[in-house]
This record gives C-alpha cells, sequence and structure tokens, in this order.
C-alpha cells in the first residue's frame, strides 16, 4: 500500500492516506481522460498559476482579448439538432467567459453546513481553494472572474486554461480551478474541472445536455469509475498515482438564458440529499 507524503500538514496527510487507502493505483497512460494539474503543499490560489506555467515550461497570456472556458462549443460534441437548439447566449458564455460579471447567492442544507465549516477551517483558508461560504447568501455577492490561459512558448498555442475566481470585496480567492474537455471511456465528450489541492487535486467530470429550453445541462451522475462524476487524484511519497471514485456526490449545472442574462443553478448533491445550492446571476459586461 503507497504512503502518503509525510512532509505536509496532518489533516492533507490524513485525506490523502484516506484515498490510497479506498481508491485504487492507477497509470497515466491508461487515464489520460482523468489526469489533470496537481497542486503544491504551499498554498494554491493564485501562486498556482505561477506555479504551473513553470513546471511545465508555459507563458501566462495577459492579452486582453476575450477568453472562455472553451475555445469553441464543438469541442463538446454535441449532436447537430442539439447544438442547433442551444442558446445562442449560453454558448457566448462558454466562448467568451471573461466577458462576463457575476453575482453568487448560496444557500445550504442545515444538516451539511458542519461539513462547510470544517471545510473552511481545516483546508480552504490555508490552501486558497474550495472557500465556499459557511453562511446562506440571499442578496447577491459578487463575484471577479478571470479567465487564465498558459501558452506554449513555441507555438502560442492554448494548454492550460484556468478559470479564477474571487469575491470583489476582499480579494479572497474561492475556487482556482483547470478547464477542458476530456473523453471518458465510454467515448462521451466531458468537461473537466480540475482543482489543484496539496500533491493532487479534485476533479468534477461533467457530461453535457441540452435542456428543453436551451438551457445546457452538465452532470456529473456517473456510477462507477470511468463515468462522470467526481473524483480525488494525487500523487504519494513514491510518485505513484492514486485515484477515489466518490459515487456519492453528484454536481448538477444548468446555465439558462434569462432576461439578458445567463443564470446557473449549481446543486451539490450527497447520498441523494442536497447539500448545497449556488445561484449565479451573470450579467455580459
Amino acid at each position: 500500500m503507497g504512503i502518503a507524503h509525510k512532509k505536509q500538514n496532518f489533516q492533507d496527510w490524513i485525506t490523502q492516506q484516506w484515498v490510497i487507502c479506498f481508491g485504487r493505483r492507477i497509470y497515466k497512460e491508461e487515464n489520460e481522460w482523468l489526469i489533470g494539474s496537481f497542486g503544491n503543499t504551499n498554498g494554491i490560489g493564485l501562486k498556482f498559476v505561477n506555479q504551473l506555467a513553470e513546471k511545465e515550461q508555459l507563458i501566462i497570456d495577459k492579452g486582453k482579448k476575450s477568453k472562455g472556458l472553451i475555445d469553441s462549443i464543438n469541442q463538446l460534441n454535441l449532436s447537430k439538432g442539439d447544438l442547433n437548439f442551444l442558446s445562442k447566449d449560453v454558448i457566448d458564455f462558454y466562448e467568451n467567459t471573461s466577458n462576463y460579471d457575476f453575482e453568487l447567492k448560496v444557500k445550504w442544507n442545515p444538516f451539511f453546513k458542519v461539513c462547510g465549516i470544517l471545510l473552511k477551517l481545516l483546508f480552504s483558508n490555508r490552501i486558497e481553494q474550495l472557500n465556499i461560504p459557511i453562511r446562506n447568501i440571499k442578496e447577491s455577492k459578487a463575484l471577479e472572474s478571470e479567465i487564465i490561459q498558459l501558452l506554449d512558448a513555441n507555438t502560442g498555442k492554448v494548454k492550460r486554461t484556468i478559470w479564477l475566481r474571487r469575491y470583489k470585496a476582499t480579494g479572497q480567492v474561492v475556487y482556482s480551478g483547470v478547464y477542458k474537455t476530456c473523453k471518458i471511456p465510454s467515448g462521451q465528450t466531458c468537461i473537466k474541472a480540475v482543482f489543484p489541492l496539496p500533491n493532487g487535486n479534485a476533479t468534477v467530470i461533467l457530461c453535457p445536455h441540452v435542456g428543453k429550453n436551451g438551457e445546457l445541462i452538465l452532470d456529473s451522475s456517473g456510477k462507477k469509475f470511468g463515468d462522470s462524476g467526481f473524483y480525488f487524484l494525487l500523487n504519494d511519497s513514491k510518485g505513484y498515482l492514486w485515484a477515489k471514485f466518490i459515487k456519492a456526490f453528484k454536481d448538477k449545472l444548468v446555465a439558462s438564458p434569462k432576461n439578458e442574462r445567463i443564470f446557473v443553478e449549481q446543486t451539490l448533491t450527497l447520498w441523494g440529499l442536497r447539500v448545497l445550492k449556488f445561484e449565479y446571476n451573470i450579467k455580459k459586461l
């Protein structure tokens, strides 16, 4: 059995050892669809961008052109019918995310609120990642949304797309994630969101669907390893890769056009019970 790195915070070591004990050892060449960027032990947040650029010998694109979570909606490989029916406003949001401003509302299930408190106390504040508010936010709270692209120094091709979200009032990092599309073993094209953690990451793989009103639905409702869903990945002390599929945890996002805005409702569930719900009110700048 593998052993997590010893020279790190104890709570990080415990969670990583849990992944090793209850997950599986994987091999990069067999699981390219799942592999994503890992974080260092000295914090994530803004530091991660420079660390990743240096590690992979990439340059940070500081241009002012519009940038999206994906270059083109065609990367999702939707059927022709779905693509024609999908809202053009939603398409523009995903292709030009940097052109939009965000407001956030949060609603916790009170039975799971203690989980948010523990997450914040043990991990989020320290590593500047997954900094979910621990109180309900009924009035919209403004977020600063920044799309950062890392380019190949020789070709200028985009190699990594990072979505950084911070509170405008405090500058505190809420999420720092690397986004791209991937093809899971079934052949389904999905969006992969990778949130770096010390010596590993939390990865959410979401299958795209188009709803009856032209909304884009992203769903991580897989039932087994290799499906869409929530994964923890890490490197152990010997450099071996480990992964744990969290079957009970689901993430669903619905992006809908509404009154010249994009309204996104994101619901996280555990064992079929709602943990919390995010509501994003998104306006084009």
